[in-house]
């Protein structure tokens, strides 16, 4: 999936360690090819960021390290004590990576003490409004089943000095971040004053977001189930806007500053006629608007599915400039913007819209089966790597690649939608929809 960034302006891709691992790893693993066995990641092997060099800038755009077991690891596991936290908003999946974490680290590395902290960050400061838990195999069991967390999750930042602190006291060895952007920033935080005290702690990030938006990194987990879903809420407004004369399905989903859940799931269900998302200038009224999108759809076809990005049209919106605990600012409801402009605009043309909005039901649903894999795939690198020593980095993918990314380089920006790429491209051949929606063709 396309990115805004440009890959010759990859940021530094090197991984800090927290010192040479000199600990030969317990996984008995292999070092020769076609053994039938396994074998251990190189520490030197790297995926490129770009391996096209049609324009000779392959290389120089930098490469990531190539994330999984080391031979040669950092920790000794009956002398580690891990630590896990999951932040932000619920998404589907959080539950397997908790559980694959805990029975990797007490089965493949003997570790005895994980801990798993309450609600988020705030969690590791003295304010905490419930103790950590001690976790083991038997409190994991089964939980892949369930949606949202067991831990419990919450927003807003907390100071990394008095997180740090409380990492110091409980004696931990290393922690685990689960979260989107805002908890990248946070473990950022977390990793610069565990440097700057020079403490031997790893910090390692899951990457956890329905709208599938941080940086260097093509999926987090939660997004395929959340498409999924999305493309039933979808199917859902197909029916209705055929199932009566003048049919509109208008349908809401998540994505604050990417589109990437609308659009891909438009891709899944082709039975989208209009997708907007939060990376497309448009007018709702004008003769290149909405409006008079769905007024020709109608004519022609005699039914209409408009699907919008909760980011999409904020300029359209009102909204009260205050921003939630994690620093996001408040977002209008575009999509109750587009039903009362639709319904107010045709009406009396005669009309039947059907609005849905499944954004709640998503977050809490438990992962698919694609997703559970990758929760699986992401938490046991994610250990491979705490244990090696890795530090400050998140474990993402790149070419169908597992990597270590900086944490550094994660929160430099955010992954949108390139309107130029060829995955939009795809969108607005399955729609059928106008390349513009704007008056001003430079808005776009």
């Amino acid at each position: 999936m396309a990115e805004t960034s440009d890959p010759s302006t990859t940021p530094d891709l090197t991984v800090q360690s927290l010192g040479p691992a000199e600990v030969p790893s317990p996984l008995k693993l292999s070092t020769l090819f076609e053994d039938g066995i396994a074998n251990y990641t190189p520490d030197n092997a790297r995926v490129l960021v770009d391996p096209c060099d049609g324009d000779g800038r392959g290389r120089e755009a930098g490469s990531f390290e190539l994330a999984g077991p080391r031979q040669q690891i950092f920790f000794k596991g009956d002398e580690v004590a891990a630590g896990i936290v999951t932040c932000g908003g619920l998404c589907p999946g959080m539950n397997n990576v908790i559980r694959a974490m805990v029975l990797h680290l007490w089965h493949g590395y003997g570790v005895r003490r994980i801990i798993g902290f309450r609600f988020g960050f705030q969690g590791l400061t003295p304010e905490a409004s419930e103790p950590y838990v001690v976790m083991s195999p038997e409190m994991v069991r089964d939980i892949q089943a369930l949606g949202g967390t067991i831990l419990g999750s919450s927003r807003g930042a907390q100071r990394a000095e008095v997180m740090v602190d409380t990492l110091h006291r409980l004696g931990l060895n290393m922690l685990f971040c689960i979260g989107g952007d805002g908890t990248m920033r946070g473990a950022e935080a977390i990793f610069s004053e565990i440097r700057r005290r020079q403490a031997r702690i790893a910090v390692v990030g899951v990457p956890k977001t329905i709208d599938n938006d941080l940086l260097h990194n093509e999926r987090t987990f939660g997004f395929d189930t959340a498409v999924s879903i999305a493309a039933e809420a979808i199917k859902a407004a197909h029916v209705e806007a055929t199932g009566a004369p003048r049919g509109v399905g208008l349908v809401r989903l998540m994505g604050r500053h990417s589109g990437f859940v609308t659009a891909s799931a438009t891709l899944a269900s082709r039975e989208v006629n209009l997708a907007l998302v939060p990376e497309l200038p448009f007018d709702i009224g004008g003769e290149h608007g909405v409006l008079a999108y769905v007024r020709e759809r109608l004519r022609s076809r005699g039914h209409c599915v408009v699907v919008v990005a909760e980011g999409a049209g904020q300029e359209h919106v009102r909204t009260d400039g205050g921003t939630d605990a994690s620093g996001n600012v408040h977002l209008g409801d575009i999509g109750l913007v587009l039903k009362h402009a639709i319904n107010a605009e045709l009406a009396g043309e005669g009309l039947s819209l059907k609005y849905i909005d499944p954004s709640y039901i998503i977050r809490a649903a438990p992962a698919n089966s694609a997703d559970a894999i990758f929760c699986g795939r992401l938490a046991e690198d994610a250990v491979h790597a705490a244990m090696a020593g890795k530090t400050g980095l998140m474990v993402g993918t790149w070419l169908n690649y597992l990597t270590h990314v900086p944490l550094a380089a994660v929160v430099t920006g955010r992954k949108t939608i390139s309107l130029d790429s060829s995955f939009w491209r795809n969108v607005v051949d399955a729609t059928g929809q106008p390349r513009r929606l704007a008056l001003d063709p430079a808005a776009s």
